[in-house]
């Protein structure tokens, strides 16, 4: 089984200690150990190093090798532009396909997500692998909702295909993010699953469903594979900026027949929020989360960063805040608002303050 990790995200969201040049899968946002180095880890027992690839960007590419000097030079795959998960995912899969055997299996992973029961996902793995190569089916992982959330994607399952330990479902169809009304009619039915983002496939499956369903794409990723063969790189970029910028759930998933969905609980979380790392972080007896040199009176439920381990921060009588204090920046908003953190960065970028 091939991994490839997309790692060209710019966290957004994790501002101000996430940036253009240092985003939020090279941060060690929980534990002493990358997101990106802990999604490696968590696989790294299924399959070889050299079985690994990474897709990112240009600007990335030195971070990677920093973060995976165990990953062979030549498994980090660099898009020059980021053009969506279809495009990301369609060249990892061209370029291997020439390494692999047509049925090798490849696992899709975001480079930043959090995996609360690891082994029990890689035994659902090695399951989904053993299945996608006799069927040549389309996997994704669809995580069973513990509310009803409006800030994920959701898959609708129809018919079982399979029984057992873990049952797979064909997919109806994918559902953007929704409101709340439609978010608890979607977990009370018991067939709609968070979409995880992630994916498992044949290698031919997967470039057979582009060829079939964006067309324009698959010749485009081709015309790349043979300049690559022939050294010919100056011509990529013009080509690559050119592809359709579409998430793979959209581009393929929703009109491949052969979608399918195994529905898993493994303490998954996207890690999408700075809310959504307190959620995840050990507290003290009020419900804080406190990292540098805090001092608290009466304050509840408030999560403080500060990489400044000198610089005092008080806090009297105030509750459910996020606080991150870093060299360059400070961030203060209440935690139900964490999401809109991307926000400001948008305001950044315009006023060209985004470094």
């Amino acid at each position: 089984m091939i991994a490839l990790i997309m790692a060209g995200g710019i966290g957004t969201r994790f501002w101000p200690l996430s940036t253009k040049n240092k985003p939020k899968q090279f941060l060690n946002i929980l534990g002493n150990r990358s997101m990106i180095q802990q999604t490696v880890d968590r696989i790294s027992s299924q399959t070889d190093y050299k079985n690994i690839y990474v897709v990112t960007n240009y600007e990335q590419k030195e971070l990677v090798k920093e973060h995976l000097p165990q990953l062979p030079a030549e498994n980090i795959i660099a898009e020059p532009v980021g053009r969506n998960t279809a495009a990301c995912i369609g060249l990892g899969a061209i370029l291997l396909s020439d390494k692999y055997t047509a049925d090798e299996t490849m696992l899709v992973l975001p480079a930043d997500h959090y995996i609360g029961k690891p082994e029990k996902f890689l035994e659902i793995v090695s399951f989904a692998s053993r299945f996608a190569k006799e069927s040549k089916n389309l996997i994704t992982f669809g995580i069973k909702p513990t509310f009803p959330a409006t800030g994920y994607g959701y898959i609708e399952s129809e018919e079982k295909i399979t029984d057992g330990k873990f049952p797979i479902y064909t997919v109806k169809r994918f559902k953007e993010k929704p409101d709340l009304e439609t978010a608890k009619a979607f977990v009370s039915s018991g067939y709609f699953f968070w979409n995880s983002g992630m994916f498992l496939w044949r290698i031919d499956a997967i470039l057979d469903a582009i060829q079939k369903y964006m067309p324009a794409l698959f010749l485009n990723l081709t015309k790349i594979k043979e300049l690559l063969k022939n050294k010919r790189c100056s011509k990529i970029k013009e080509i690559y900026q050119n592809l359709e910028s579409i998430p793979i759930d959209i581009g393929i998933m929703e009109k491949a027949e052969n979608a399918t969905v195994i529905p898993i609980d493994i303490d998954w979380n996207d890690i999408g929020s700075w809310q959504a790392v307190y959620d995840l972080m050990p507290k003290d007896e009020n419900g804080n989360c406190f990292t540098g040199n805090i001092i608290n009176h009466n304050s509840k439920n408030n999560y403080i960063l500060s990489e400044n381990k000198k610089k005092t921060i008080a806090l009297a009588g105030v509750e459910n805040l996020i606080i991150v204090d870093t060299k360059e920046a400070l961030l203060i908003c209440k935690k139900e608002k964490s999401q809109d953190v991307k926000k400001i960065v948008e305001i950044l970028t315009l006023k060209k303050q985004d470094e």
